[in-house]
């Protein structure tokens, strides 16, 4: 197999598997502690990888998402599409960040995704969710340096661009 087919096997199975840990049910004391999986590892492949994340993935993923946990359709999309779309406008900054800065940086994209979340179901006629509903962008931030240098260390190790 050649570097190219497996760098886009590499790629689509890691947004398969954020897409699968995101069904993976957790009690209900630690369901406000579950982080937004593709929105992380999309934001991983933003900003590593110039040309192979678009807003047409990030819809298609937000698709999948959506298809996958049965809630409105389009919801996931547009919150992928609008964080795919802040995080490739401010690529060339985010690349050179300290790990903490990017950290803040993530948290501030996870934050906004919420607040994007919650206009939605507001205005689709939901209640507003309780104050752990804000728990999930802080686990998200926390993770990211250490998906941040997974995701890159596994790509080292496998050679892939």
């Amino acid at each position: 197999m050649n570097k190219q087919r497996l760098s886009l096997w590499w790629f689509i199975g890691t947004l398969v598997f954020a897409l699968l840990l995101m069904l993976v049910p957790l009690p209900g004391v630690l369901e406000p502690f579950k982080p937004y999986w593709p929105a992380l590892v999309l934001l991983y492949w933003s900003l590593e990888s110039e040309d192979r994340v678009t807003l047409g993935l990030a819809f298609m993923v937000g698709l999948g998402a959506d298809l996958l946990t049965g809630i409105v359709l389009g919801e996931q999309a547009l919150r992928l599409c609008a964080l795919v779309f802040i995080a490739l406008r401010f690529r060339s900054r985010l690349r050179f960040f300290p790990m903490w800065q990017q950290a803040l940086a993530v948290l501030a994209l996870l934050l906004n995704d919420r607040i994007l979340l919650l206009i939605v179901r507001v205005l689709a006629g939901a209640s507003l969710p309780p104050a752990s509903w804000w728990i999930s962008p802080f686990v998200g931030a926390a993770l990211w340096p250490f998906l941040f240098l997974l995701l890159d260390d596994l790509r080292a190790r496998l050679r892939i661009q």
